[in-house]
Parts: structure tokens; C-alpha cells; sequence
């Protein structure tokens, strides 16, 4: 009993000894720790960090929207280290809750963590166990000899010559939006199309059909649940989590369960409908069959159900994303810049001719087209960032990093470095693309090294056939009504949606 009673009085001690530890003690001393080697930052708030700053510099940056032509996007999509770079330097520390975070935009120290052969001293962040019902375990949150497996098998099913047999699907899907176009304008010589939704629509069109040979109608219940899904996760990404918080039945964790369960539920019906062992191109046939052997027990082994329906909802996720605004801003773009709408026009008049379309003959031909996605992933990558964590005690450039920092790459700085990409680098120029880059992590929206994008081909196959497509059949221009705000939300997008006027050609 006397020990009871001993037990009982200590730990509360325990505990607040515990909390002294992790939330005061550990942060003074990394911080020490960066400030010998000329790291500083904004100063570190016991539990919260420095969230509620980062919220509220946000909250500001979006309540104002940018000036139309001004691509200089850094102080409006990552307020935080725009303000916090001008005042500490380049690379400098800051706080999420009790985590420390390197902030970095040297090329150099960027290439050091992406490139990073060995795999065994940068990870990815640790999922925040709330996002993980977006992406499920899918390629995205996986480590090690797992992630390894489910690469090796989504490679197979991305490479480029997979990925030029669905060419013919992402045309009929373009045609079919470019036709839902035309019939919307009527008698009108002027029409006004809110694009970022129409290419979420047409990127979920192609994804569907590529995916499960289906069309956006059968996976259009997919789509919207993502969507509501990307909102929570979008929330719960700046804000702390709680150990044990995604267990308690609030009426977001409740949301969140219902549209995992409905998704996971909705992709299962769809891959028994459509995956048949003969039909071998859509995506979902493809990861369903191949087959990986264990060099160690000579064994075959695939994807179960389960790990198929994780790389789906990522696949769903994400590939409509990125295309959906990568093409978003190009049009933007051509829309305020008429003499390189006018040249592509050109362009694919030359290639296609005038009632001809891309194929897979064709579509390496499209040179200006493709330097136009780049010069627009340059200026608006779909993710601002890309975050890694160290899995040990390291060197990084000149400097010391403990185990466990995040590190905060700062992509969008670096895509809109002066010292890089010359005085104009905050400015529409695609020509810039006919030179080689001088440095592999100069430009790198798709990250590099052994994580690079497993989709990035099929994005930049479909991105050049929809951007030609359109650019051949319409001119455009900003409508009156559209207001210049991108935003980061998940992936970078334009806050009031993109009017754009269309004319027929």
C-alpha cells in the first residue's frame, strides 16, 4: 500500500519533469545548439511554437489579392518565410509546436537531402495520422522496403510507353470537354469559362478512364469525397496533433471516418466493375497483376486489394491536383501573355495541322508547349515546399542538424532565385528552357532523386496534350472578373477560382 501511495505521489512529478523535458529543455538546446552556427529564427513558444503566427500571417496574406501580371507569388503562398528569410536569412529555424524546422533554399543543401543515395538519412515527414485518410498507405507515406515494393511496381505502370497508349484517352476526354464548351456558348462570338474547375473536371475524366477505363461520371462520387477530404486534412496540416486525438468521435474525426470508409468502399466497386485479367491497360489492371519475386524466398508477391485501393486514392488525389492546376496557370498565363499564346498557336498548327490533334507520333514534336508547362511549374509549382526530417545526427552543407529536425525546402524561393534564373526570374519567359539548368535543384516541382514524382510522366504528357488542344480551337484572356490570389491549399491554386474569356479561332 505504502508503495501505492509513493507511486501515486511521484507521478505527477514524472510527468511534469516529462513536459519540462520535451517542451522547454529539448528546444533550448537545439536552438542553442543552431544559434552556434549562426542559425537563427523566430523565437520558440513552449508547446505551440510558432503556429499561431504562421496561421494568423496566412490569414493575412489571403485576405488580399496580388496585383494581375506579378508572378513574385513567395509573400502570398509562404508568407511566413518570405517575412522570416528577409529577417533571419535564407536558411533559419523556426517552430512547429515543439519540432524544430529548417528552413532551406540553397540549391546545393536541397540537392544533398533529395539526392540522398543511401535513403537512410532523410525520410519524408511522418504523416499526421489525420491526412493519412487521404492518401491512405499509398506511396506518398511509405518507407523503407515497402515503399520500395509498391515503387517498383507503380514505375512499371508509369513508364512512358504505358503512359503514350493512354494518349488516345486523354484526347477523347479533352474533345469531350472542349465540345461541352461549345455548346454552353450558344450564339455567343465571347464566352466566359471558370477553367480551374472545368480542368479538375477534365483531369478527373482522364484519371478515371486511365485509372479504370471508366469515365468522370463513375468516379465522380470519388472525386467529391477526396475533395471534402482534402479540406480536413488542409485543416488538421497547421494545426498540432494531439496523441490519441484522431480515436475521440468529434464531428470532424466522425466526417473523416465516413468519407475514408465511403471512398475506400466507392474505389473498391469500381476496380471489381472495370479490372478484368485481360484488360491490361488501365492503371488498376496494371498494379493488380504485376508481380514483384522475393530474391530471398524466391516467392512472387503483388499488391493485395487493400494496398491497390491506397495507391488509388493518392493516384486520385494527387494526379488530378497537380494537372488540374499546373494547367490552370498555364492558361493564366497565356491569358496575360498574348505573344506566347500566339506562338504556341503556331506551334501546334504545325504540328497537327489544322484539323489534326496529338498523338503518339506527334507528341515529342511539342517543343515551345512543353518549355510554356515548365516556365509555369517554375513560377506556380503545384506544391510550394517539399519537407524532409533526419533520421540521424548529420552534416548538411557546413551545418550540424540533430536527429529528428524537419527541413522546410523552400521551392518556390528557389524557383524565383534572381542569383539562378537572372534578373527576370519573377517574370513569363519559356525561352528560358532552351538551356540546359546549371543546377539539378534549381527547378524541381516534381522533387528529384529516388522520390521523384512516380507520375510526372503521365502529368506532362497530359498537360501538353490539353494545353495544345486548347490554345489550337480558342484565343483567350483574363476576364474582367478575375481576381489574381493564388493560394496554397493542399497544392497551389488560385483562391476565386480563374475566369477566362474564349473566342473561337
Amino acid at each position: 500500500m505504502l508503495h501505492f501511495h509513493l507511486l501515486a505521489l511521484s507521478l505527477p512529478f514524472i510527468i511534469i519533469l516529462k513536459l519540462i523535458y520535451t517542451f522547454l529543455w529539448v528546444p533550448w538546446r537545439i536552438q542553442h545548439h543552431f544559434k552556434n552556427q549562426g542559425i537563427v529564427g523566430p523565437p520558440y513558444y513552449p508547446i505551440l511554437g510558432n503556429t499561431g503566427q504562421i496561421r494568423r500571417m496566412y490569414a493575412e496574406a489571403q485576405s488580399k489579392p496580388m496585383q494581375i501580371g506579378l508572378h513574385d507569388i513567395s509573400k502570398r503562398v509562404m508568407p511566413f518565410y518570405h517575412k522570416w528569410s528577409a529577417q533571419y536569412g535564407k536558411t533559419f529555424l523556426y517552430w512547429f509546436g515543439s519540432k524544430p524546422m529548417l528552413a532551406i533554399s540553397d540549391p546545393d543543401m536541397i540537392k544533398e537531402v533529395l539526392m540522398n543515395t543511401n535513403n537512410d538519412c532523410f525520410a519524408r515527414l511522418k504523416f499526421n495520422p489525420l491526412s493519412k485518410m487521404l492518401f491512405g498507405d499509398g506511396l506518398v507515406g511509405l518507407e523503407g522496403h515497402q515503399w520500395a515494393f509498391h515503387r517498383r511496381i507503380a514505375t512499371q505502370a508509369f513508364n512512358m510507353e504505358r503512359v503514350k497508349s493512354w494518349i488516345p484517352d486523354i484526347v477523347a476526354s479533352t474533345q469531350k470537354t472542349l465540345r461541352k464548351w461549345e455548346e454552353s456558348k450558344g450564339s455567343q462570338e465571347e464566352f466566359e469559362v471558370e477553367v480551374h474547375q472545368e480542368l479538375h473536371n477534365l483531369s478527373a475524366d482522364i484519371i478515371s478512364r486511365t485509372a479504370f477505363g471508366s469515365n468522370y461520371e463513375e468516379g465522380k462520387q470519388i472525386f467529391e469525397l477526396q475533395q471534402q477530404q482534402m479540406h480536413l486534412v488542409s485543416l488538421a496540416l497547421r494545426s498540432i496533433y494531439i496523441p490519441g486525438f484522431r480515436f475521440l468521435p468529434t464531428a470532424k474525426n466522425r466526417e473523416r471516418w465516413r468519407l475514408d470508409k465511403e471512398t475506400r468502399d466507392s474505389i473498391r466497386l469500381l476496380i471489381m466493375k472495370n479490372h478484368t485479367e485481360t484488360e491490361a491497360n488501365n492503371l488498376v489492371s496494371l498494379l493488380m497483376s504485376a508481380i514483384e519475386y522475393d530474391a530471398d524466398d524466391g516467392k512472387e508477391r503483388r499488391l493485395s486489394i487493400d494496398e491497390v485501393i491506397d495507391e488509388c486514392k493518392t493516384f486520385y488525389f494527387a494526379g488530378k491536383e497537380t494537372t488540374a492546376n499546373l494547367l490552370t496557370w498555364a492558361l493564366i498565363l497565356l491569358a496575360t501573355h498574348q505573344e506566347w499564346q500566339i506562338e504556341a498557336r503556331k506551334e501546334v498548327l504545325q504540328i497537327c495541322g489544322v484539323d489534326g490533334i496529338p498523338t503518339i507520333q506527334n507528341i515529342n514534336d511539342f517543343k515551345l508547349i512543353n518549355m510554356i508547362i515548365n516556365e509555369t511549374l517554375r513560377l506556380y509549382p503545384p506544391a510550394v515546399m517539399l519537407k524532409r526530417r533526419s533520421t540521424k545526427k548529420l552534416k548538411l552543407g557546413n551545418l550540424i542538424v540533430p536527429t529528428e529536425t524537419q527541413l522546410y525546402l523552400a521551392m518556390t524561393d528557389v524557383h524565383h532565385d534572381v542569383n539562378i534564373w537572372g534578373e527576370d526570374a519573377n517574370k513569363f519567359n519559356p525561352l528560358r528552357f532552351l538551356q540546359p539548368r546549371k543546377h539539378v535543384a534549381a527547378f524541381f516541382p516534381f522533387s528529384i532523386g529516388s522520390r521523384v514524382c512516380v507520375g510526372q510522366n503521365l502529368a506532362m504528357v497530359e498537360s501538353r496534350i490539353v494545353l495544345a488542344m486548347i490554345v489550337k480551337e480558342y484565343k483567350f484572356v483574363l476576364s474582367p472578373t478575375y481576381v489574381h490570389a493564388p493560394m496554397q491549399l493542399m497544392t497551389l491554386q488560385p483562391q476565386y477560382g480563374a475566369h477566362i474569356l474564349f473566342q473561337k479561332i
